[in-house]
């Protein structure tokens, strides 16, 4: 696209007059970005309705963070806007302050984000479906070392990127309630190529927002009531579901988004002339996790309700319809109370108990396969039995589903069953995040590789001559952070610090506890001087916990103690700080993961399915401290395991310790470590609400104590931690890293979208 500069900049001063009464120079910075976004918009043309199969990617979350540079990039208009705007005497970096569209949660939102974005740009027709919540997943701070949750508007700076789509209504009905679902349209462009695709996200609505009658007869509260009922199913993503009530709305946010997307693709089938049993070469849909599952019988319904059998339109769904498992946890795997799912949603229960009895009537051994057992709804058995593909997001992922999780699945269907590791879009994470990087690479080999990541390969026969280069940009982006970090969470840090960064969702199994207790180490090791010449290092989390997560929230809240300690302690000033980064988001992470020294990838061998927050630290030039597990495997299988730090059990490993552990002998082996791990019960640590005792008995007490190995792992770990931090500085060090920048191919986002088109949706 060419951006002509002055009637750009007439169309800003036009809708700052129409819709703010005001000119440039006095705008707000709220007012700019919409009147800028909007002046964007207009210049897009119409996406072109071409008669060709699409995908629809039906996922709870998109993690889409702010729109507008990305926006801009992709146009490729980002330089032209920038210099316009100045002209104007005003500034893109004002919208920094934008909020993030915060709606997922971590990676698996992130993921969906990034694959929009590649679809656009490898021109594959993928559009998103998913809910516009009204408050992302939180937003994050910290009270006396505690997560404290708030609601996160991110509404409250508009949303100039969406366009109201109230002509294409639908109506979401439950036992007990009857909504609408009014779709809101974001464009997803491609890079540079034209190509507009599209995120449709639905909003809850009442039927009747204001009942006359009912208000003159002084009833008016029924229909607050009822209102209220509609309109929460879109109110905050995840909401808490330690109670049956949260666990109802949960579902019910689940059925409104797959039953909404699903009526108006099937709407638009028929308009267009066609026959729904010719739905599957017009159409796929990608269930992304098994939040959207149920949309499995709901089509099995609507295609009951138009006149088919059964057997006709299970037919059409198992060409449909394909899955994407995230995850080897049991609990994880989402089941349903099958009393709760039919009283709520009764006629879509009765195509679940349909699908029930096809597999008995296949033959399937019940003993082995079933979707309903004991009044529970099995929602991942559910996907693998109807659909056509079911993948794994990871080599080593896909091949314990296939081994351990659904083996009886995999003996049964093995041509279900495909592996596509995820990818992360180099746009967003280097261009947009680290163009100084960037810069330097397109002198050296050209752009190519903006859209065809393998061709950054190119870069390693010019490493000498990038290595001052990376050096110094990579200290221009840890100044960055670290004045981010000062303005943001109030602590001082020296950008001359080794910065050892973990930045994700906080779970038990992605060990944030066992990096946690290293710092201690670190800690005790310099005050007693058995640690001598320790590089000065500042240890940097970043994490948002579930609001019902008992012992993520007090892992945060030991991590917060730890950093009240180290960071008050003027003795350890000048070689420790201790960070724990507030209200985490995309945001913050394009900050992060180009100023990063050391990427910390450190689940318990087995657990974590892929990870993509490897990925942006890989590209971005960060050596991967990490297990064998996930894409971890597959990063040490392109870049050269020498290339980065890897330690503790194996996945195999992991299996046979299990089956003797007992974590009590290696704490009372390691002196160090007890020390550490003491501190959570001794009252080193400021706590009366009794979460670090329980966090201490979870590790050495409790029910499966040390479930994720933090305690068997540790001493190799810091046995590598500290090699990685001897190693710093060091020329082979700084190679070590630009080799891994050079071998992030495999993992762009474009080659997995691909890969999904070629060998799971056809397209």
């Amino acid at each position: 696209m060419k951006l002509n500069k002055k009637q750009w900049q007439e169309s800003i001063a036009r809708i700052l007059r129409a819709e703010y009464g005001t000119d440039v120079q006095s705008a707000t910075k709220k007012e700019l970005y919409g009147a800028v976004s909007r002046a964007v918009m207009a210049l897009v043309p119409a996406r072109k309705k071409e008669d060709k199969k699409r995908c629809a990617y039906f996922s709870a979350e998109f993690l889409m963070g702010r729109a507008i540079y990305a926006n801009l990039l992709n146009l490729g208009i980002l330089d032209e806007a920038e210099d316009a705007l100045k002209e104007l005497g005003r500034d893109l970096a004002e919208f920094e302050e934008v909020e993030d569209a915060a709606l997922g949660n971590g990676g698996l939102g992130r993921l969906a984000a990034c694959y929009l974005d590649s679809a656009a740009s490898k021109g594959i027709p993928l559009d998103g479906y998913g809910i516009r919540y009204r408050y992302g997943l939180f937003r994050q701070s910290f009270v006396d070392g505690f997560q404290h949750e708030e609601g996160d508007d991110w509404l409250k700076w508009g949303d100039p990127w969406s366009v109201c789509c109230e002509r294409d209504t639908v109506l979401v009905r439950f036992a007990d309630l009857t909504v609408r679902a009014v779709p809101y349209d974001m464009p997803v462009f491609g890079y540079k190529n034209g190509v507009v695709n599209n995120l449709r996200l639905w909003q809850s609505e009442p039927v009747q927002a204001f009942d006359f009658t009912a208000f003159n007869e002084m009833r008016g509260d029924q229909t607050a009531v009822s209102n209220f009922n509609a309109s929460k199913i879109c109110d905050v993503l995840y909401p808490n579901d330690n109670t049956m009530t949260g666990k109802i709305l949960r579902l019910r946010q689940q059925y409104f988004m797959v039953s909404a997307s699903l009526q108006d693709i099937v709407r638009a089938h028929k308009a267009a002339g066609k026959a729904l049993a010719e739905l599957p070469k017009s159409w796929c849909f990608q269930l992304n996790d098994t939040h959207p599952v149920i949309a499995i019988p709901e089509l099995l319904r609507i295609l009951e309700g138009e006149g088919m059998s059964f057997e006709e339109a299970f037919a059409v769904c198992a060409k449909c319809f394909n899955f994407t498992n995230h995850t080897i946890m049991a609990e994880a795997l989402e089941k349903w109370d099958a009393l709760a799912l039919s009283d709520l949603l009764p006629d879509v229960y009765e195509e679940i108990l349909a699908c029930q009895r096809k597999l008995e009537a296949d033959g399937l051994d019940t003993a082995r396969f079933y979707i309903v057992r004991d009044n529970v709804i099995h929602m991942a058995n559910l996907a693998i039995f109807v659909s056509a593909h079911v993948n794994g997001v990871a080599e080593i992922h896909t091949g314990i589903l296939k081994a351990e999780t659904f083996r009886d699945w995999y003996e049964r269907f093995p041509e279900k069953f495909v592996n596509i590791t995820n990818g992360i879009t180099p746009r967003r994470w280097m261009l947009l995040n680290n163009p100084k990087m960037a810069k330097c690479i397109d002198a050296v080999i050209g752009s190519d590789w903006h859209t065809d990541l393998g061709k950054i390969k190119g870069i390693e026969a010019h490493i000498p001559a990038l290595l001052a280069d990376f050096k110094r940009i990579k200290g221009e982006n840890k100044a960055k952070l670290a004045a981010y970090i000062k303005e943001h969470d109030g602590v001082d840090i020296s950008p001359d610090f080794i910065f050892d960064v973990q930045v994700k969702r906080l779970h038990e199994y992605k060990r944030q506890m066992l990096n946690a207790l290293s710092v201690l180490y670190f800690y005790f090791g310099i005050k007693d001087g058995s640690i001598k010449d320790f590089p000065p290092t500042a240890f940097l989390f970043g994490a948002k916990a579930a609001p019902g997560y008992y012992m993520a929230k007090a892992v945060i809240k030991f991590i917060n103690e730890i950093a009240r300690l180290v960071n008050g302690d003027k003795d350890v000033q000048d070689k420790m700080k201790v960070v724990f980064m507030q209200n985490y988001n995309v945001s913050y992470a394009e900050k992060i993961v180009c100023a990063a020294d050391i990427s910390e990838q450190i689940s318990m061998a087995g657990m974590e399915a892929s990870g993509t927050g490897n990925m942006k630290f890989m590209l971005n030039g960060t050596v991967t401290l990490g297990t064998m597990d996930g894409a971890n495997v597959e990063i040490c299988e392109e870049a050269g395991r020498e290339n980065n730090y890897i330690f503790g059990a194996t996945v195999e490993e992991v299996k046979e310790i299990k089956k003797f552990y007992c974590p009590r002998e290696i704490v009372e082996q390691n002196p160090a470590l007890k020390r550490a791990l003491q501190t959570l019960i001794d009252g080193t640590m400021q706590d009366e609400s009794g979460m670090l005792k329980k966090l201490y008995e979870s590790l050495t007490t409790g029910y499966q104590p040390d479930r994720y190995l933090v305690l068997y792992d540790f001493a190799d770990y810091v046995r590598v931690k500290e090699q990685l931090l001897r190693d710093y500085g060091s020329e082979a060090f700084d190679k070590k890293c630009l080799i891994n920048m050079a071998n992030v191919g495999k993992f762009s986002a474009d080659r997995s979208v691909t890969d999904y088109a070629n060998l799971i949706w056809k397209l």
